[in-house]
């Protein structure tokens, strides 16, 4: 694998996309049988009566649709340190962490090398059609990448966030060097354990080279907005690095300071340039340009959740483009962005048919006897329908339910090209009213827009419902930048509450079926406390995600959020 990543051509990786898209059934079903031929011997296909048959008909016949609840018992046994043949042939080589930030608690998803491969896969594909629009020469990538922590089960499995085990990989430094993105970071900076150490050398290592750095990446822009927030903070203190020669007390792991200090020279010249460059910018626009003249675009995953913070990224990114990457999960990757000139609101992604296997439930079926879902294949979805995707991948998950919706918005050659739209089991309701993580995403940024005019932001936010007190209600939290006045706030959750179009939400209001909407305004950096929150139960900070509706299960989560309310407002909406 290694030695093809070294000689990797991208014209050849095109020419093969194109090859597995125009007959994308046919690779389906090569993919379905290679998946259950590796497999066969495993104990959770045998109990299923397959007998070996691994065509697509059979296959549906006999397994049965499956949530992560459903395959937890088979999981907590591999986790648990059997490496008899329970959902793989092969004994798995580790486990993958879920951030948590969905469901309020991590799971466990098993993870091989077959997997690794996939990830080299899109990333080569998602590589491949971006560097044909924006080619990069000789450059270097300022990755915000995080290796957290790994640990070992009981049963003494390796576990690690799914990010991990990807740049753990002996192959990963291989791909991105392949894919000329060498990191500007050395690897002790990439694992070390602390990611506010990570976060200072990965910026400190950006100046050093900032004359090399043409791409600017991470897995998500949540980090990103998160790195540049964190530049603003101590951009003195990294300049006094440059101009001294000499690493930042604020980093104590050795490791880190002996791999920084090959790397640290006294360059006031270089500390100058940079002070002036920050201290003449207009709040910060236009940031990432002046830092690294030569840049030629940001990359991440930006849709989806992500959206809510393309604004900001922007400001920092000025006239720097900004490409959306690759659509995944923790249980696998799924399709690649080839039209990377698309604005990420706009974005779609073509689904890779070698990687797993898909089948996609219309959503109209889920409003109704859910024992009676019946899945298309691949290749029979239609243009503009929406879907629930399932996914059969080669590390164990089977007829697996993501809780993805998408939309199919067309085809490239004969596989889908579909837009992420939602995490189907993130909603506001209370009774007839069901409001999505993307309806609430809108409601925010109508509402912010009365921040903006008074030079504000929403730096993040989450909701969750109330049904302490009748009628049960929507409470928002904002952390917000500078001090706005009660009037402004109070008019900023009206705005919230008519945002909000759903029609069984509007119905409950104006019956007083549900109660007035609740905007509570937390301290600076409460939302930073839920990031760290998170790490320190194992989140990576690549994979991290804002958790946009707090449920039952994030009682820490929401502890955090009440003990840091400085101001609460009502909606006067509906009166």
């Amino acid at each position: 694998m290694i030695e093809k990543v070294e000689k990797l051509d991208m014209e050849k990786v095109i020419e093969n996309f194109e090859r597995l898209t125009k007959d994308a059934e046919k690779v389906q079903r090569e993919t379905l049988k290679r998946i259950l031929e590796e497999n066969a011997s495993a104990e959770y296909l045998q109990n299923l009566g397959l007998n070996g048959r691994t065509d697509p008909e059979s296959f549906k016949a006999c397994v049965p649709l499956v949530i992560y609840k459903d395959l937890e018992p088979y999981i907590n046994r591999m986790v648990g340190g059997d490496v008899s043949p329970i959902l793989t042939g092969k004994p798995i080589t580790g486990i993958s962490l879920s951030s948590g930030t969905s469901q309020g608690k991590q799971k466990f998803i098993p993870w091989n090398d077959e997997l690794f491969e996939t990830t080299v896969q899109i990333y080569q594909t998602s590589f491949a059609f971006r560097n044909r629009d924006f080619p990069i020469q000789n450059g270097k990538a300022l990755g915000f990448i995080y290796s957290s922590k790994s640990s070992q089960t009981k049963g003494g499995v390796t576990a690690a966030t799914a990010t991990a085990n990807v740049f753990k990989n002996p192959g990963y430094k291989h791909v991105m060097e392949a894919l000329k993105s060498p990191s500007v970071s050395p690897d002790e900076v990439i694992f070390s354990p602390d990611f506010h150490q990570t976060l200072y050398c990965h910026l400190l290592c950006g100046l050093l080279f900032r004359e090399e750095v043409q791409i600017v990446s991470s897995t998500f822009a949540y980090s990103i907005v998160y790195a540049f927030r964190a530049f603003e903070q101590v951009f003195e203190e990294l300049v006094n690095d440059i101009k001294q020669g000499v690493l930042s007390n604020r980093v104590t792991h050795q490791s880190i300071r002996t791999a920084m200090s090959k790397l640290l020279k006294p360059n006031p010249e270089l500390a100058n340039l940079i002070h002036k460059k920050c201290t003449g910018l207009s709040n910060w626009y236009g940031l990432i340009p002046e830092l690294f003249p030569n840049v030629k675009y940001i990359q991440g995953i930006m849709t989806g959740s992500m959206e809510a913070y393309l604004k900001k990224l922007r400001h920092y990114a000025g006239d720097v483009p900004l490409l959306t990457s690759e659509y995944g999960s923790s249980e696998g990757w799924i399709a690649s962005n080839v039209n990377p000139k698309v604005a990420p609101e706009f974005a779609t992604y073509a689904i890779l048919p070698q990687i797993a296997y898909f089948e996609f439930i219309p959503l109209t079926q889920l409003d109704g006897n859910e024992v009676e879902l019946k899945p298309v294949g691949l290749t029979d979805v239609k243009i503009g329908e929406e879907y629930e995707i399932v996914l059969t991948n080669p590390a164990g998950l089977y007829r697996y339910r993501l809780g993805d919706a998408v939309k199919v918005m067309g085809f490239y050659n004969s596989t889908p090209e579909i837009k992420f739209l939602r995490r189907n089991n993130l909603l506001l309701t209370i009774n007839i009213d069901k409001n999505t993580e993307n309806d609430l995403q809108l409601s925010v940024e109508t509402a912010s827009e009365l921040l903006a005019k008074e030079k504000m932001e929403v730096i993040d936010y989450t909701s969750y419902i109330d049904l302490s007190k009748e009628p049960g209600r929507y409470v928002i939290f904002w952390e917000i930048s500078g001090e706005a006045n009660d009037k402004l706030l109070s008019e900023c959750c009206t705005c919230l509450d008519k945002s909000f179009v759903d029609l069984g939400y509007i119905s409950s209001r104006k019956s007083k079926g549900i109660g007035a909407l609740e905007l509570r305004v937390v301290r600076k950096g409460t939302f930073k406390i839920i990031l760290e929150h998170y790490v320190r139960l194992g989140a990576s900070v690549s994979q991290f995600k804002t958790p946009r509706c707090i449920g039952p299960a994030n009682k820490e989560v929401m502890q955090i959020l009440f003990a840091n309310v400085v101001k609460n407002y009502f909606s006067f909406a509906y009166k």
